[in-house]
């Protein structure tokens, strides 16, 4: 099915996540001199225009980005900048009229040696994101399968990577798909970071999921959950997490209080959040599934 279109959600609170624990670890492997692969398997557009047809559509972002003020979270200044350019210089933050995707991201990280492959099966979006990086040495887009085209930059190159899998999951077997994929790509180049985007629709899926990675031997795993409410039985996606498969040591330590700040901002009244150590030496017996924000 290709009817997801991303330019609907942009800068919903799911992205917001996503997007922060992205910065979070393309800024972690600039640390090093030693250059990293970047890995999309669902890459999107690149830009998205919070004032399309599309976003006025569903208006997302209005519970999302359009929630938050650069000037509360200090900490996040590396995400913020991203989005705001010209705030350092002019001190006056504009109205948002663009948001970033994951590819725009990623590129404002690489260096010189550093390498990004993107992979979008969309066409329309395609021809975007191709666009976008037209004489990038550095990106290089794939009209594709992105879980087939990740397999095969297994491992990269450089031996160091970071593998962002976001997909829509439209179809209900996507679950599986890209849980056996992942635990695939993991014995295929254990050393990497991976980052898994999943959508709370129904929490018995993300269990499973859960079960399913911790089982296949994966040495060290961390999920981070973000809501505007508690599960429901309705139709919709209530929360949005990330599992991060070696995770730099500063990840958790950065998200354990900004998750409940975000939280709060977000929904005051019933938003909610989630963190685990799923493997490694700080895992713990399983918590409660959500923690409500109190206020």
């Amino acid at each position: 099915m290709l009817s997801y279109r991303h330019g609907y959600h942009a800068g919903n609170f799911a992205d917001v996540l996503k997007h922060i624990i992205l910065v979070e670890l393309l800024d972690y492997l600039t640390l090093k001199e030693k250059p990293f692969d970047y890995i999309d398997s669902h890459a999107g557009a690149g830009w998205h225009k919070l004032n399309s047809e599309q976003a006025n559509k569903t208006s997302e972002y209005a519970t999302g980005i359009g929630r938050l003020d650069a000037d509360d979270f200090p900490e996040l200044e590396q995400y913020f900048s991203l989005l705001y350019p010209d705030r350092k210089t002019t001190g006056k933050v504009q109205k948002l009229s663009r948001y970033p995707g994951s590819p725009a991201i990623a590129k404002h990280y690489l260096r010189h040696r550093d390498r990004g492959w993107l992979f979008e099966i969309h066409p329309t979006d395609y021809a975007a994101l191709h666009k976008l990086m037209a004489g990038d040495t550095q990106m290089r887009t794939f009209g594709e399968d992105g879980l087939q085209g990740m397999m095969g930059r297994l491992p990269p190159p450089s031996k160091r990577g970071l593998v962002l899998i976001d997909p829509s999951y439209e179809i209900k077997s996507d679950y599986q798909r890209v849980t056996e994929q992942l635990i695939r790509a993991y014995h295929k180049f254990a050393t990497g970071i991976y980052a898994l985007w999943y959508p709370v629709v129904d929490r018995e899926r993300i269990n499973r999921l859960e079960r399913q990675l911790i089982g296949a031997g994966i040495r060290r795993m961390q999920l981070f959950e973000l809501g505007l409410q508690s599960d429901t039985t309705e139709r919709g996606m209530t929360s949005a997490g990330m599992i991060v498969i070696n995770p730099p040591w500063t990840l958790f330590n950065k998200m354990q209080p900004l998750l409940p700040k975000l939280a709060e901002k977000l929904a005051p009244e019933t938003g909610v959040y989630r963190l685990e150590v799923l493997a490694g030496e700080d895992a713990a017996p399983p918590r409660p599934r959500q923690r409500r924000n109190t206020r």
